[in-house]
């Protein structure tokens, strides 16, 4: 299957109770490269690599054929702060 912005996009924000979400296709559309920005409370307190995890648990499925994933996570305050 081929994942789109879009589909990854509300994934993440339903699953993680993103407040914000972006990403974006790097693959030219064939869905095989993403990366992404994520900012959700769900990540206070986490360091980074709990923080990672816990999106790739959430695309578990999809990563088995997507070839690369970017992530970039925030919580609130820290995006706020940008």
């Amino acid at each position: 299957m081929v994942y789109t912005e879009a589909y990854i996009k509300e994934k993440l924000a339903k699953e993680l109770d993103a407040v914000h979400v972006e990403v974006t296709d790097e693959s030219d559309g064939c869905g095989a490269k993403f990366s992404a920005v994520i900012v959700s409370d769900k990540f206070q307190g986490k360091p980074l690599l709990a923080r990672h995890r816990l999106v790739n648990s959430v695309l578990q499925e999809e990563l088995k054929t997507i070839h690369a994933f970017t992530q970039k996570t925030l919580t609130v305050e820290q995006w706020k702060q940008q």
